[in-house]
């Protein structure tokens, strides 16, 4: 019988707006940059220098970020990038464009980063792996051989042979009188 009692659902309608809707519009856009068309991508610095600051990103090719400011020099520009600490970034900026309706504020670059530790070796771990060499001994002093002197014999037989300087010169000789004939046939 409670189930008789129980009243039946009614129907819901929606409620319908009286008014207009309102539409969203975009805030005023301040400075941005572009990336140039003519790069596929630029780096994305911690500060602004390519050899004292690393990489945090990159932005590619027609990309665009809202531009925070400038540094003295004017050759970088502080980018707002998310996901990196303190959400800002530096890029070199004649590799975007800057779409600017005012001035675009000098902003002090940050202190350079400490370059990382050098890994060193530890000495008592290097021990361990350092084969221990047994020393040799040092070679004594030995003397040297005793010096012996020659002795030339006198060859007697040698003064009847041709000496050998006149064997040369002969054959030089003849070397000669045989290039002479040769020309003068040549001609």
């Amino acid at each position: 019988m409670l189930a008789l009692a129980l009243p039946a659902a009614a129907q819901v309608q929606a409620q319908q707006p009286t008014g207009s809707v309102p539409t969203v519009t975009g805030t005023p856009r301040g400075p941005y940059i572009t990336v140039n068309l003519d790069v596929d991508f630029v780096n994305v610095r911690s500060g602004p220098s390519e050899y004292f600051y690393p990489k945090i990103g990159i932005l590619l090719r027609g990309q665009t970020a809202p531009a925070l400011g400038r540094s003295p020099d004017g050759a970088w520009i502080q980018v707002y990038y998310v996901g990196v600490p303190g959400n800002t970034g530096w890029i070199y900026a004649p590799n975007v464009s800057l779409n600017s309706t005012g001035f675009l504020p000098f902003v002090e670059p940050p202190p350079t980063p400490t370059p990382p530790a050098t890994p060193t070796i530890n000495p008592t771990l290097e021990a361990a792996f350092v084969q221990p060499q047994t020393p040799t001994r040092l070679p004594t002093f030995t003397p040297p051989a005793p010096v012996e002197n020659l002795i030339f014999a006198d060859n007697s037989e040698a003064a009847s042979r041709v000496p050998l300087g006149l064997i040369v010169l002969v054959l030089g000789v003849v070397g000669i009188l045989i290039a002479v004939i040769s020309f003068l046939r040549g001609r």
